[in-house]
């Protein structure tokens, strides 16, 4: 064994089962490509003020579970705790929003960083892909967000998630129900912390786990009973749009989302079969988070699935996906001669699309075989001296266990119609 290991709260991901990860990227990112979102890809730290102020220097994110670091020149630097903010400065530095075509969509993938309690569905190391439209304000883009997250889901084959909706109402609205929470907080039996965190962003009690803060809330003044006419028709043109294409939702006032950017629309994907992390993605629109970073306004929606999340949904629901063999061809050389010969037949089936692999080490033909048969290969090419001397190889359908020989100078051309 290596005498060292992964850090706590992360994982490796090695073969077979990084493969689920690739495709759930695959599935998540399918839909995205097809509505016209773009890829980005941003650094993986930032600066910290990004963070604190764009994430909100009341969360947890910012105040416990940023790893930040100061470099050698004194920049104070953040491994980048979630992927909205940074996207947004992105596309802020190269002035898309200047180009004449909002909104600006974007997706992306990548690792994030959060030092948290480890627990199964929770690492301090995650993958994600997430989706950001930036510069319009409508409630079909928040919609079409949502659809195409849920049709991601469904062609993975995933049926147990829900999907939770709520609004948090914006600048006009939000701040006569902070004033009401606030006050309803204030009478309550809260720690110091709690109620420091009451007086920056009372929202952020709401979503507190901890039962007996759960328990207290009971009563709590509900944001929808106090938007404002503006709110509460975009919202109801969101839930709307959102039936009319037939994705189910639950409407759930009491979802908050845990970053200080949302307003308006905000969204949770939810699974049973997680525990008591039961969220696999959510997101919202954030239509002031611009301003907060020293941009323009530009009202703006996205979301974060989490790819981790979503692979053990699938597990829990005993979903298998349908992934192909990354070998299509494999081949076996008996003697140097058939070594150096078959190494270039490899080389020229690589080169014309064919998925090929060849065993290495200088093994016998049992051994080889076993290889061929581990890869998964469809076909194993097999010679020897007596094969090349007559200009031909053994070519065996590992499936059907049949066996021909194949001209040489036709192999190629025979394979890669065979595997098309």
């Amino acid at each position: 064994m290596s005498t060292f290991q992964a850090p706590k709260g992360t994982y490796d991901l090695i073969p077979p089962r990084s493969a689920t990860f690739l495709a759930v990227r695959d599935a998540i990112s399918t839909p995205l490509k097809n509505a016209g979102y773009g890829y980005i890809e941003t650094p993986g730290f930032e600066n910290v003020e990004l963070f604190s102020r764009g994430v909100g220097e009341s969360t947890d994110i910012v105040t416990k579970e940023m790893y930040t670091l100061t470099t050698k020149g004194n920049d104070n630097l953040a491994l980048r705790p979630e992927g909205t903010a940074s996207v947004l400065r992105a596309a802020l530095q190269a002035n898309l929003h200047k180009q004449g075509n909002l909104p600006v969509k974007l997706w992306y993938s990548g690792s994030y960083y959060r030092y948290e309690r480890q627990q199964a569905g929770r690492y301090r190391h995650f993958s994600q892909v997430g989706a950001e439209a930036i510069g319009a304000e409508d409630p079909a883009l928040d919609a079409e967000l949502i659809i195409l997250a849920d049709q991601a889901y469904r062609s993975l084959g995933l049926r147990n998630f829900r999907i939770l909706l709520n609004s948090l109402g914006d600048k006009e609205c939000r701040p006569v129900y902070r004033e009401a929470l606030q006050g309803f907080l204030r009478g309550l039996d809260l720690d110091e912390d709690t109620l420091r965190r009451a007086e920056i962003n009372p929202l952020r009690v709401l979503d507190d786990k901890r039962a007996d803060v759960q328990k207290q809330l009971v009563g709590a003044p509900v944001l929808t009973d106090y938007l404002c006419d503006a709110c509460k028709a975009y919202h109801a043109e969101v839930r709307e749009l959102l039936t009319a294409a037939g994705v189910a939702f639950e409407d759930d006032v009491k979802l908050v989302r845990g970053l200080d950017y949302y307003t308006r629309t905000t969204f949770e994907f939810v699974h049973g079969g997680l525990g008591s992390q039961s969220a696999v993605g959510g997101g919202g629109r954030y239509d002031g988070l611009s301003e907060m970073i020293g941009g323009p306004a530009l009202p703006s929606v996205g979301w974060a699935l989490g790819v981790d999340r979503t692979v053990l949904a699938l597990e829990a629901e005993g979903i298998e996906l349908d992934i192909p063999s990354s070998t299509s061809v494999f081949a076996v050389p008996m003697g140097e001669e058939a070594r150096r010969v078959l190494f270039g037949v490899v080389t020229e089936l690589r080169r014309a699309g064919v998925a090929t692999d060849f065993s290495y080490g200088g093994k016998g033909l049992k051994g080889a075989m076993k290889d061929a048969n581990r890869s998964g290969a469809r076909y194993a090419i097999v010679a020897g001296e007596r094969d090349l001397a007559e200009g031909v190889v053994q070519l065996k359908d590992m499936e059907s266990g049949e066996q021909e020989p194949v001209a040489l100078d036709k192999l190629v051309d025979t394979l890669r119609a065979k595997t098309a």
